[in-house]
């Protein structure tokens, strides 16, 4: 794959560097704080990892204003001018309806475009990211004088606070990232407008399915952030994972497959809004998660959760069920008929999977109310 890389330019006059890889239905990614689509699109791990984004579908990803290949003479970096920056993009695309990624930085504008065009989303993807600045002013403000007095210089002090683990040969890679990606006043800057964010209002108004997926090991977003947004989103799926904050780095495997999985299903909202009329709910629930994973450990228990998704999904699917959201260690479903619920369960708990891990099933009927 190759990406192809082009201009647009916003209302209040910006010129907008946005690349485009792949083809079918598009996915929209909103990158985090600075970036480079040259650059990170030829690390090999960037590399892999946008492809496998681009893999059955068109992947549109641009530099917002101040970085990368966009106007670096932009001063208004306003929760306004990044939707004016997403909004060029998919205009000058012509897309009218399209699935959406919220990486880090991203998430917030993604939520708030999401929130003012529920028509256009078809379904959301925010990883890494948060509703509310998750850092206290003793953590952030120490990050912001690095950021202007070291940005560029190779500072390790910068890029662990990012990537606690990184390497050396990461450290020079990040730096020259710095240096292409952003001036240092522009990075503080973003950054300062980061800190005044609280969307937490609007999250109960996003109406697009929505995937949650955040790492454990997230010293940029602590790993509550993301569940405390996955909570007050309406039906919102939360995934949770291994490793740090960049999206690339570590099992990224993990974060493309669930990302795979979320946008192959099929019946959009129909899967997240409460079934009308008389119908059978059917839950499934790990018994024994909370010991299962002080055993296994978080890395082999969450690999148990997940494939105990996929085998209740492709009983959903064989069995004409429909999910209605993620529960952490279950899945809740509708049916139109207590038949199908039931055969559903006898053939989820037919698999060799759920039989060592020791899952459960719980049936009840209940009348959904309309929406």
């Amino acid at each position: 794959m190759e990406q192809q890389i082009r201009f647009c330019t916003t209302s209040d006059g910006v010129r907008i560097a946005y690349a485009t890889v792949g083809e079918g239905p598009p996915l929209v990614s909103v990158s985090g704080w600075v970036g480079h689509l040259g650059l990170d699109w030829n690390h090999a791990d960037g590399r892999a990892f946008y492809e496998g984004l681009a893999t059955g579908r068109l992947l549109v990803r641009y530099d917002k204003r101040g970085t990368g290949l966009s106007d670096w003479d932009a001063q208004d970096f306003s929760m306004e001018a990044r939707l004016r920056d997403l909004g060029a993009v998919v205009d000058t695309l012509g897309l009218e309806r399209f699935a959406m990624l919220g990486v880090s930085e991203g998430g917030p504008t993604a939520l708030v475009y999401a929130s003012r065009n529920p028509e256009r989303i078809t379904r959301l993807v925010l990883y890494g990211s948060f509703h509310r600045w998750p850092q206290p002013p003793e953590v952030t403000e120490p990050v912001l004088a690095l950021i202007r007095a070291h940005w560029g210089m190779a500072s390790a002090a910068v890029s662990a606070f990012f990537i606690p683990s990184a390497d050396p040969a990461f450290v020079a890679w990040f730096t020259e990232r710095e240096r292409v990606s952003a001036s240092a006043e522009t990075a503080a800057r973003i950054l300062e407008v980061n800190m005044g964010l609280d969307l937490t209002p609007l999250l109960k108004g996003i109406r697009a399915p929505t995937l949650v997926i955040h790492r454990r090991g997230d010293t940029v977003v602590p790993f509550e952030i993301g569940r405390e947004m996955a909570a007050l989103i309406p039906g919102a799926r939360f995934e949770p994972l291994e490793g740090e904050h960049p999206e690339w780095m570590g099992d990224s495997k993990a974060i493309l497959d669930a990302i795979d999985a979320f946008l192959a299903e099929e019946g959009g909202q129909a899967a997240q809004v409460a079934p009308s009329g008389l119908v059978t709910i059917l839950f499934t629930d790990m018994e024994g998660s909370t010991a299962l994973t002080q055993q296994l450990g978080d890395d082999r228990a969450q690999d148990i959760v997940r494939q105990h998704n996929t085998v209740v999904r492709e009983a959903l699917k064989a069995h004409a069920g429909k999910e209605i959201k993620h529960t952490g260690d279950g899945i809740m479903a509708s049916f139109a008929s207590a038949r199908g619920a039931v055969d559903c369960a006898i053939a989820i708990q037919r698999t060799r999977l759920l039989k060592k891990s020791g899952g459960i099933l719980a049936l009840t009927n209940s009348r959904g109310a309309a929406r």
